[in-house]
């Protein structure tokens, strides 16, 4: 079976040694994924806009991989402060709202204290629908 890295240019894939996703026959692994525009390297403030750009990260490595949101069949959320949940779910279901993968949120230290949220997914690539 073939296995296809999937990079999205952030200087911290190359600087720690992993890959933004892993393509692995019909499933696609997608790292920690966190708000940061990895086109400039910045991130937004709040927990509601590092939440709408964690899933456009991760909706982008999902295209690369050749598969899609649709496909998510598994999310871990993990939030600085996990007061600030209910602030994301506006965005969540925004994007989850039909697809509505397994689930869990974990509060706990994220690698840079500007991260709100880092957002993690499981995929697998739907076939053709009969």
């Amino acid at each position: 079976m073939k296995r296809t890295l999937i990079s999205s240019g952030s200087s911290f894939e190359q600087e720690i040694g992993y890959s933004r996703a892993v393509v692995q026959g019909d499933w696609v692994f997608v790292s920690g994924t966190t708000g940061f525009d990895y086109s400039t390297m910045t991130i937004a403030d709040g927990v509601l806009a590092q939440t709408e750009q964690c899933l456009k990260n991760i909706e982008a490595a999902l295209l690369q991989a050749g598969s899609s949101l649709k496909d998510v069949v598994r999310v871990t959320y993990v939030l600085a402060d996990g007061k600030e949940f209910p602030e994301c779910w506006p965005v969540l279901r925004k994007y989850f709202g039909e697809v509505r993968p397994a689930a869990m949120m974990i509060s706990a230290s994220l690698m840079d204290p500007r991260m709100r949220i880092e957002i993690e997914a499981t995929a697998l690539k739907q076939g053709e629908q009969l």
